[in-house]
């Protein structure tokens, strides 16, 4: 594949890039050259689109300043205050992240939660409720010296300060995530960071928060996804794509087989499942900039087809932060439940659906997306007709090496994605 046009053009460009590009095609074609893939035009399309949104706000993520973030945090201090002041036992108010009731769903934005939310009250004087209540106030005190002193503190420093206090890990996690839902204010503005679980590797190049150069060109390794996107800058890259891959041992195993160069200019990253925030981030980040298709390889089971929608769409506990999260222009390279039909994937290297399968499925179905999506429903359906699933190493029992010398190569060439 040949490079066409530069993804370092600023986002305002769109209209030149999108000419730039269309007048590569016209040549090509005049020329009698059929080597322009479907990848190529596919970036037409997304910077056709990119030209129509750019302007709306449904795309904005602002940053917020220290005096904002100090003062809801002051305002809920306030509310507080002002309780004890009553001889009232004061009352924490957090919108309930886990109702699908709570959650509207928007083309161009994913999940995202309603402006009318059912809500949680948090009493301090509730045996049920005042263990949390004390959690909350202790991190919304921590955040606010964090917040006024411009340091950084990660989730696992605020739990080992006071292991009495918060039960587990991932019970201080869901807390800090209330905070932010309650407090109308992204993740990333407390000043908590969190570890990545996430891999990126490929032909991009940026700095980190601190002034780290990270340049995974220079290396066949992959290097782990910031725990601060926001920071990160001077983001350089010619990738023509982004590839999501669901699993770590894909991943692998595609570094192994170097596809990244391969597959033409690209750029890849896991989040070793289902996405960790920084994860999800970091792509939405990438997409922002660059302004390429984001591609997504996942095992053609509902658990795979779940976490491609968390890349798209969202999801329920994090619908508050949608705008800075989903990727809508995610599309479905593989592995399709068609490709099972048409590559004809031998039947031992398939799995029975289990009920659980079934269920996650039935669920999928009735995902407020999913109607958006007509190929991704026949996909889906497909599925649930022949009754059977496969990982994307299934495609190794064709031959050792299909995935990345045949498989992808064909997709990205004639447009095999939904």
């Amino acid at each position: 594949m040949c490079f066409i046009a530069s993804t370092r053009v600023p986002h305002v460009h769109a209209r030149t890039r999108r000419r730039r590009l269309w007048l590569s095609f016209n040549e090509m074609s005049s020329s009698g050259a059929h080597n322009f893939s479907e990848i190529d035009k596919l970036r037409v399309r997304q910077l056709n689109n990119i030209e129509m949104t750019s302007g709306q706000s449904v795309f904005a993520d602002r940053e917020f300043s220290q005096t904002e973030i100090l003062n809801q945090i002051e305002g809920v201090i306030l509310r507080i205050v002002t309780s004890l002041s009553k001889d009232e036992a004061p009352a924490l108010v957090v919108p309930n992240r886990s109702s699908w009731a709570n959650v509207s769903f928007n083309d161009a934005i994913g999940l995202q939660m309603s402006s009318e939310h059912c809500v949680t009250t948090i009493r301090s004087d509730c045996p049920s409720s005042a263990t949390k209540s004390a959690q909350i106030l202790k991190i919304l005190s921590v955040i606010y010296t964090l917040v006024q002193s411009n340091s950084y503190a990660t989730k696992r420093d605020i739990f080992y300060s006071n292991t009495q206090l918060f039960s587990s890990q991932r019970s201080l996690d869901a807390i800090i995530d209330d905070i932010s839902c309650m407090l109308k204010l992204p993740r990333r503005s407390l000043h908590v960071l969190a570890t990545s679980k996430g891999l990126i590797s490929g032909d991009l190049c940026y700095l980190e928060a601190d002034g780290t150069r990270i340049d995974s060109r220079s290396t066949s390794a992959a290097v782990s996804v910031s725990s601060n996107i926001s920071g990160i800058t001077n983001i350089v890259s010619s990738a023509k794509f982004v590839l999501i891959v669901e699993k770590d041992a894909t991943f692998q195993r595609l570094l192994d087989d170097d596809a990244c160069t391969k597959l033409s200019p690209c750029i890849m990253i896991t989040g070793k499942g289902v996405p960790d925030v920084n994860s999800r981030l970091m792509v939405r980040k990438l997409w922002d900039t660059l302004h390429i298709p984001i591609l997504a390889l996942v095992d053609a089971d509902p658990h795979g087809i779940e976490i491609m929608c968390i890349y798209k769409y969202g999801s329920v506990a994090m619908s508050f932060e949608a705008r800075s999260l989903t990727v809508p222009s995610v599309m479905w390279l593989g592995l399709l439940p068609s490709d099972l039909q048409r590559l004809r994937v031998p039947r031992d290297s398939l799995i029975p659906l289990t009920k659980r399968d079934e269920s996650k499925l039935n669920s999928l179905l009735k995902r407020p997306y999913v109607a958006s999506q007509p190929d991704w429903q026949k996909e889906m359906e497909l599925m649930q007709q022949s009754q059977v699933k496969a990982e994307i190493q299934s495609l190794a029992s064709i031959a050792p090496d299909f995935l990345t010398n045949i498989y992808l190569p064909n997709k990205l060439r004639y447009g095999g994605w939904v």
